[in-house]
C-alpha cells in the first residue's frame, strides 16, 4: 500500500527514548524544555511563549480559554477545517462563524474573512491548508485593524513562512501538531505558541490543573508545605512529557532534510501530472512563501472525484480528502453559502505526500491516476 501519509522513524528515535528511560525521568522536564528551545529557534522566536503540549487541539482548547470567548462572541473560521477548530470553540459558549475559501488553494482570502465578520466577533481561527501560508499576513493586519484576535491552526504548516516570517508567529496564538502522521511526528503532542508574556505565563498553569507553583519535589526546597495548592483558575492536564519531546528533538533535526525531500516529491507530481486531461494541480506558491508539503491535491470533475478514489485503492493507492466542510457537519450545520467550499470539498484529493515515497511511487501514483482519468471520463461520455 502506497499511503496518503507516513511517518519516518529510526534508531535515533529509539535512542532518545532510550536515553529518557535510563533518566528514570518521563514527565514534563528536562527534554520538554530542550525542544520547546529547538522549536524557538526554529520559528525565530523566544522559549518562553512556547509551551509543548499534548496535542495541537488541546491548544485549540487552550487558545479559546486564554482568549475568554462566551456566550455572545462570534469566531470566525473557514469553512474547510479540521472539526476540533469548531469544538474548541463552541464548547466555550461562543459561536463558530464559517466563511468560504478559495476554490483552489482552499484557504481562506482576506475577502472571506472580511465578509464573515460580525459585530459580537472576537477572534479569528485560520487555517494554513496542508502548509500553504495562504493570505495569512493580509488576515494579520485585517485582524490588527478590527481589535480582533488572530490565532493560527498551524498544525499542516510545521515549515511554512510568508515572506521569510513563520506561520504561527503572524496572529496571537498559534498550535502545531505532532501527531502519528505529521510531517514532524512525537506520536501524540503539539506545540502551543503565545505571543504576549503575561498571557503565555497564564497558559503553563492553564495547561497543568491551574497550579501557580509545583506541589512535587521541584517546589521542596523553595517552598514550605509544597504540596498544597495554589490555584486560583481551573485547568486542565494537556502537557507533552520527555519522551515524546525527546522523538521531537531528533525529528525537528531531520526536518530540513523531510522537508526537502516532500518538495522534490511535490515537484515530481507537477512536473508528471502537468497537462494530464481533466486533472488540476495546486496553485503555484507565491514568491517567498515557503510550503510544508503536507498535502499535494488534485482536483478532479466531481463527478468522477470518488470513482477514481476508489480505483487508486484497488490499485493498492490510498487517497482522501481533508477537510469535509464543517457547515455540512450535523453539529455545526449553518445556513450560509459556500459555493467554494462546496465545489472544493466535492472534487479534491489528496495524493500520498510523506518523505518515504520513493520515484517509483510517484511514478506510479501519477501512472495509475492518468489511467483512472482517462477511463472515468469515457465512460461518462459513453453514458451521455
Amino acid at each position: 500500500m502506497i499511503n496518503v501519509f507516513q511517518p519516518s522513524l529510526g534508531v535515533d528515535e529509539a535512542e532518545a527514548v532510550a536515553s529518557v528511560f535510563t533518566s528514570n525521568w518521563l514527565g514534563h522536564g528536562q527534554r520538554t524544555q530542550e525542544f520547546e528551545s529547538a522549536f524557538g529557534e526554529h520559528l525565530g522566536v523566544g522559549a518562553e511563549h512556547l509551551m509543548f503540549i499534548s496535542s495541537a487541539t488541546a491548544g485549540l482548547f487552550l487558545a479559546a480559554r486564554l482568549l475568554d470567548l462566551g456566550p455572545g462572541d462570534d469566531v470566525v473560521m473557514p469553512t474547510i477545517s479540521f472539526v476540533s477548530a469548531a469544538n474548541a470553540v463552541a464548547d466555550s459558549g461562543a459561536r463558530p462563524v464559517f466563511c468560504d475559501v478559495d476554490p483552489h488553494s482552499l484557504n481562506p482570502r482576506v475577502a472571506d474573512v472580511e465578509q464573515a465578520l460580525t459585530p459580537r466577533t472576537r477572534a479569528v481561527f485560520l487555517l494554513h491548508y496542508g502548509g500553504h501560508p495562504g493570505e495569512v499576513a493580509a488576515i494579520a493586519q485585517l485582524c490588527r485593524d478590527r481589535g480582533v484576535s488572530l490565532v493560527e491552526d498551524a498544525a499542516c504548516a510545521v515549515a511554512s513562512r510568508s515572506g521569510g516570517q513563520a506561520c504561527g508567529t503572524f496572529g496571537d496564538i498559534a498550535m502545531w501538531s505532532f501527531d502519528s502522521m505529521k510531517t514532524l511526528v512525537t506520536g501524540d503532542g503539539g506545540m502551543l505558541y503565545v505571543r504576549d508574556a503575561a498571557m503565555a505565563e497564564r497558559a503553563r498553569y492553564v495547561a497543568y490543573h491551574g497550579l501557580r507553583r509545583g506541589s512535587g519535589f521541584s517546589s521542596a526546597r523553595v517552598s514550605g508545605r509544597w504540596w498544597e495548592l495554589d490555584v486560583t483558575e481551573f485547568g486542565w492536564r494537556v502537557l507533552g512529557n520527555d519522551v515524546t519531546a525527546a522523538i521531537g528533538c531528533v525529528q525537528l533535526a531531520k526536518l530540513p532534510s523531510n522537508i526537502a525531500r516532500r518538495r522534490e516529491v511535490a515537484q515530481a507530481y507537477d512536473r508528471l501530472l502537468d497537462g494530464m486531461a481533466g486533472v488540476r494541480l495546486p496553485p503555484p506558491l507565491p514568491e517567498r512563501d515557503e510550503n510544508s508539503h503536507y498535502f499535494y491535491w488534485v482536483q478532479l470533475d466531481p463527478a468522477i472525484r470518488d470513482q477514481v478514489a476508489a480505483d487508486l485503492l484497488d490499485n493498492d493507492i490510498y487517497t482522501t480528502f481533508r477537510y469535509p466542510p464543517l457547515h455540512k457537519v450535523p453539529a455545526y450545520q449553518s445556513g450560509g453559502e459556500f459555493p467554494d467550499a462546496e465545489w472544493a470539498a466535492e472534487s479534491t484529493l489528496l495524493l500520498p505526500m510523506h518523505q518515504a515515497l520513493t520515484d517509483s511511487d510517484v511514478q506510479q501514483v501519477c501512472t495509475t491516476l492518468s489511467t483512472s482519468v482517462t477511463g472515468r471520463q469515457a465512460g461518462d461520455e459513453a453514458r451521455i
